[in-house]
């Protein structure tokens, strides 16, 4: 990989964890978009397939499942630091523990439904995007993209929510709810995919011109 390409890859993969760790924390607060009812890390979560979708398209299938499996092991430590951060004696003068732990204590059940529907969708995402790629014979990027993605949300809704409020809230309504709202988003996305896939493809081959700046004195 030579350094422009290493660069993007990087970025990409930068952004697919950083949204990945932060829409898990996010999604302590409850919001609603036109009175559907979804965590607020939903937005964060959705670039993450956009991500996947950039990299899968440039640098293949192979390359995305990695960036997959290394966002399962960074969402894993980031559990693990919030709950050594629940359980260690707060300093004298800082009174706010109850809040901390009402905002970042999740039960176990709601641990075991995120790392589930992650791996789940996310590998989903990838498999589906490449399938769809070579079915169309890589024409019709819109397509794999809306596609891959639109199935591996429901999946992620219904791992998800099934997991953790299954006897405790009414999944089904929560599950369609969500789903819509991600719909919705990921058909947005898909101009930002395109823009994303030009700009880097471009950016990559881009090659400095010897006659330029170099031979500045």
């Amino acid at each position: 990989m030579q350094e422009r390409e290493f660069n993007a890859f990087v970025v990409l993969t930068s952004l697919f964890v950083g949204c990945l760790i932060i829409s898990s924390v996010l999604a302590a607060k409850i919001i609603t978009i036109f009175g559907i009812v979804v965590p607020a890390g939903v937005f964060g979560y959705c670039i993450t397939f956009v991500c996947t979708d950039v990299i899968g398209e440039i640098w293949g299938k192979h390359r995305a499942n990695q960036v997959v499996t290394g966002g399962f092991v960074a969402l894993i430590v980031s559990f693990l630091l919030i709950k050594l951060a629940l359980i260690w004696p707060p300093a004298p003068f800082w009174h706010y523990g109850p809040q901390f732990g009402k905002i970042l204590g999740m039960t176990p059940r709601i641990i075991i439904g995120s790392l589930c529907a992650y791996l789940v969708s996310q590998f989903h995402d990838v498999w589906a995007y490449h399938y769809l790629k070579e079915k169309t014979r890589g024409r019709h990027l819109w397509l794999r993209n809306n596609v891959s993605t639109m199935v591996s949300q429901l999946l992620d809704s219904t791992i998800f929510i099934t997991i953790a409020f299954y006897k405790i809230m009414p999944v089904l309504p929560l599950i369609l709810g969500q789903w819509s709202v991600k719909i919705v988003i990921a058909a947005l996305d898909t101009a930002v995919v395109y823009w994303a896939v030009d700009f880097i493809t471009s950016y990559i081959s881009r090659r400095e011109d010897n006659s330029g700046a170099k031979q500045e004195v």
